[in-house]
């Protein structure tokens, strides 16, 4: 998944989890969002999804067939018909923003259309100089952001509650551990603390999906503790 060499067997095999779980149908909402998003950039991770695809196929066909329950039709051709319903919202917010999009609307899909919905929502939020996130909504438990770090900018310093899986939708940064591109993804728990800084040459956007709150460093750990929102 666009893992650095050193990344350990132990979050080798989760990537390898969430491949089977997508696969099943199985997989949380925010997971799917940075695998499909992610899919449409590497063709490794298309590959990986597409085998773990067959093989679920393959045991779902070997399954014994199970009677569908009442109304079952009217469901699936109701749920397609709501797949047409994020374009028409991706075209009012386009409309009414205007040029305000023109950088979301170069990111890859499906990331793109929640994000413009998010931003015709709630909007952007200002986390310091060079750097703004937005909370996306995607019917996960999990925290789902957006980044926009500009070029050099940095995210403070900070440690994790939880896990945290980022991935680099364009531009790149560093942090303490490697480089990351366009389709790699960082991946840090409790105990990992670094500070992500864009590159030089072009604005970095990143997507975060993580399963607790960070814990900022220095005197922005401060407020945090203060404020108690860590």
């Amino acid at each position: 998944m666009g893992l650095p060499d050193d990344m350990t067997s132990a979050r080798q095999n989760t990537f390898s989890e969430l491949y089977s779980a997508y696969a099943a149908g199985c997989i949380d909402p925010a997971f799917a969002l940075m695998l499909e998003t992610q899919s449409l950039m590497r063709a490794d991770v298309r590959a990986s999804v597409a085998l773990s695809e067959m093989i679920a196929g393959h045991f779902l066909e070997a399954a014994p067939a199970a009677r569908m329950s009442e109304g079952a039709l009217d469901r699936t051709l109701a749920a397609i018909d709501a797949l047409e319903a994020p374009q028409a919202m991706q075209r009012a917010a386009g409309e009414a923003a205007g040029d305000a999009l023109s950088e979301i609307l170069r990111l890859p899909e499906p990331v793109r259309g929640a994000a413009i919905d998010a931003a015709g929502k709630e909007g952007w939020q200002m986390m310091g100089l060079g750097l703004k996130r937005l909370k996306l909504d995607v019917g996960s438990a999990m925290e789902v952001e957006l980044y926009r770090i500009a070029a050099g900018s940095k995210i403070p310093r900070h440690s994790h509650g939880g896990n945290e899986y980022t991935m680099v939708l364009c531009g790149g940064f560093t942090d303490e551990r490697g480089n990351y591109g366009p389709g790699d993804v960082c991946v840090n728990g409790p105990a990992d603390t670094h500070q992500p800084v864009a590159d030089d040459d072009e604005v970095c956007y990143a997507l975060a999906v993580r399963d607790g709150g960070l814990r900022f460093t220095g005197v922005l750990g401060m407020v945090q503790k203060l404020v108690g929102t860590r």
